[in-house]
């Protein structure tokens, strides 16, 4: 059984946006997917509410580029240094390295033939436009839709103006909405003139039609006529449609019960998305009971201003950019936009909290997906913490409970990005402050920093040590954990043994505390004691099967599976890795991924698979650059990775050798996963070699189960 699974891209990209009820606009459709045959950068421009995001979707949908269509939501992102991460975010990236973003984008993307659709991008137009040029610059393969209110000015843009419905679609579109409410809307006189009213605006025209349960097109009429001569809303020098809009919603707003527009306003404090039990804490209190909010919100629904969406992680609901910014304007009138920021950061600190203690558990996988789906409202949860007076220490506190996060599924650049920012402050909490520096410390060590890392390291022991606190067990593993890649294997010996002791005393038990366990074991395991290492791991898995849990598991699997290999039980070290491989690509745990399929294709050319494996290893080193430093930099690690090498070229010949990594290297980390996992080299496991059968022999005549690599650095002993 696998780990849990992100819903990956389709073969189209990450494009499962709304491509149903997509009422008219089929010239329109047509001209710009004609724009985007014959431009690389066409910027779909319009009014708040006037569609161009769906009309958007919809032609990339029908574009079909080669490697698909890529959509990346803007409007949530604040800051414009955060601009490349939402990128990479979007393609489905994952690198562990300190490089920035940029340079992973323009790595991962030459000879790939994709849309790049920019969605909402006009708070960030400076940063967008110097991206995108920049990208198009150096990627010619790819192109880029760009959707906002305004014009990226970048060299070569193609701008398609987005104008409103004609008034025979706005009809179409509001019968549409009316019929979803089980009513029959004909085509008369007040409906279109409610239509005119609107000037074919589709989210003016949508909120009126959430009107139609308790107004008739007459009635709602006669109201629109008297809003729109009190309403001016936008300012006069704002365009006449973007002044008909905010009228709109105005209008809408005004119909609202005070519940309605009560909860409208709180609810504009989430960043993109929200669920039920986040609302009813964040909004509720001063005058809306929290068990009033589900009816409230039911309300918002039927009425267009919210929506509603089913994600993995359950029943999630979102507001329109144009609609949310409408309801942050009358939060911040009412006086009560900085409480309601707290109660939104007090839930996500929770929320934070409780994920942390349940990633040491059966719901581990649902703690990924959950985090995954609130990762929007953490980063504004953080970004409060982190700008607001005296709360340093609440974000370092809460950068430094979703290391699991950071570490265990993929996002160690930005983790380390918030842990950095959060250290930069002062803070009167101590506590919180050491967390973060040892995360920092282990987020620098996966991403291959030693430096970095060792000082963090150092200043959370000392510190720690000082003051009596916990953190200094977790520095101390994570400086043994940095003696273990950096070959140093007695020091990480001494180390790791006094942190699982330190770990005892304290009455620690969770998922770092089992991979100090599962690191002990590795350093055994490199200085050849296999029995003790076997045994530790063992333990771990036992532990972690009794708790349920995954991540720390997948690691102990693949020791388990290195000592496998070593005792030339082949079968038994594959089983180990392809579990070990499949809950670490779950968890988008790319460090794990990469070191299951390194050690997959040694057991591959031990198998009998010379070429099989050199396909690995060129999938492996196509993943390195995304991870850090190729094995670590160790001799070590690296060791059964030459081994192989050196097996599979005296088997194939260097130049069949280089064509088979060639190969491998063509394959993204989708691909090669499950060429890895579904691999059975033509035949079914049970019909493989005997795992015992006669050794194998290199060219030097060594046992080829045994590493061929110096495990020292220095002029030291082989491991042989």
């Amino acid at each position: 059984m696998r780990g849990p699974q992100r819903p990956g891209p389709s073969a189209d990209g990450n494009l499962p946006l709304e491509l149903t009820a997509f009422v008219g606009r089929s010239a329109e459709l047509g001209e710009l997917s004609r724009a985007l045959e014959s431009g690389r950068l066409v910027t779909v421009t319009g009014a708040g509410g006037v569609g161009k995001s769906r009309l958007a979707v919809r032609a990339a949908a029908g574009a079909a580029p080669r490697d698909g269509v890529w959509r990346v939501e803007l409007a949530p992102v604040r800051d414009p240094e955060f601009v490349d991460y939402a990128v990479v975010e979007a393609l489905g990236l994952t690198d562990h390295t300190t490089r920035p973003p940029r340079e992973t984008l323009l790595e991962h993307l030459p000879d790939r033939r994709i849309l790049l659709v920019l969605d909402g991008f006009e708070h960030l137009v400076d940063a967008c436009a110097e991206l995108v040029a920049e990208l198009l610059r150096q990627l010619p393969d790819l192109a880029v839709l760009a959707v906002g209110r305004r014009p990226l000015g970048v060299a070569g843009e193609r701008l398609f103006p987005l104008a409103p419905l004609g008034e025979d679609e706005a009809v179409e579109l509001f019968a549409e909405r009316a019929g979803r409410q089980g009513l029959d809307v004909r085509d008369c006189a007040e409906v279109r003139e409610v239509c005119r009213r609107l000037d074919g605006i589709p989210l003016a025209v949508e909120l009126a039609a959430g009107r139609l349960r308790a107004l008739s097109p007459g009635q709602l009429l006669e109201r629109l006529d008297d809003r729109f001569r009190l309403l001016t809303g936008g300012g006069q020098d704002a365009l006449p449609r973007h002044r008909t809009l905010r009228t709109a919603i105005g209008w809408s707003h005004e119909l609202c019960t005070p519940a309605e527009r009560l909860l409208w306003a709180r609810l504009s404090v989430f960043a993109q998305t929200f669920d039920l039990e986040a609302a009813e804490y964040v909004c509720s209190g001063d005058g809306l009971a929290s068990e009033e909010v589900l009816d409230v919100l039911a309300e918002l629904l039927a009425q267009s201003v919210v929506s509603r969406e089913e994600a993995g992680s359950g029943v999630r609901y979102r507001m329109l950019d144009t609609v949310r910014a409408y309801g942050a304007d009358w939060l911040a009138a009412t006086g009560d936009a900085g409480r309601l920021r707290r109660r939104h950061r007090d839930w996500f600190m929770g929320l934070a909290t409780w994920c942390e203690l349940e990633w040491f558990s059966p719901r581990q996988g649902e703690v990924a997906a959950r985090v995954e789906a609130e990762l929007p409202n953490l980063r504004s949860a953080l970004d409060h913490c982190l700008t607001e007076p005296d709360e340093a220490h609440l974000g370092q506190y809460l950068a430094g409970s979703l290391w699991f996060y950071w570490a265990g599924c993929g996002r160690l650049s930005e983790g380390r990005r918030w842990l950095e920012r959060s250290l930069e402050l002062d803070s009167e909490y101590p506590q919180s402050r050491l967390k973060a520096l040892w995360v920092l410390g282990y987020v620098a060590i996966l991403q291959g920093d030693a430096v970095p890392a060792l000082a963090a390291l150092q200043e959370c022991r000392e510190e720690a040590e000082l003051a009596a606190d916990p953190a200094a067990a977790y520095a101390e593993h994570r400086t043994g954990c940095l003696a273990l890649v950096t070959d140093d294997m007695a020091r990480a010996e001494s180390l790791l043994r006094s942190a699982l002791d330190r770990y005892q005393e304290i009455g620690e038990l969770n998922s770092n505390v089992l991979m100090a366990q599962v690191e002990l074991a590795m350093t055994r395991a490199f200085l050849g004691d296999l029995p003790d290492a076997v045994r530790l791991c063992e333990d771990v898995r036992r532990v972690c099967e009794d708790h349920g849990e995954r991540w720390a598991r997948s690691y102990a699997l693949y020791v388990l599976a290195y000592a496998a290999w070593q005792d030339g039980d082949h079968t038994a070290a594959r089983e180990l890795l392809t579990d070990c491989l499949g809950h670490a690509h779950g968890f988008r745990d790319l460090l794990g991924s990469v070191l299951s399929i390194e050690l997959l294709a040694l057991v591959t050319v031990a198998q009998g698979d010379p070429a099989e494996a050199a396909v690995l290893q060129g999938a492996a080193g196509r993943m390195w650059p995304s991870v850090g430093l190729p094995l670590f930099g160790s001799a070590y690690y690296n060791a059964p990775h030459e081994l192989c090498e050196a097996t599979a070229r005296q088997a194939l010949g260097d130049e069949r050798y280089a064509e088979c990594v060639r190969q491998g290297a063509l394959l993204d980390r989708e691909a090669a996963v499950a060429r890895a996992l579904e691999y059975l080299g033509g035949r079914p496991l049970d019909a493989l070699p005997a795992p015992r059968g006669p050794v194998r022999q290199r060219r030097d005549g060594t046992d080829m189960r045994k590493p061929a690599a110096s495990p020292t650095r220095k002029d030291g002993e082989t491991a042989g």
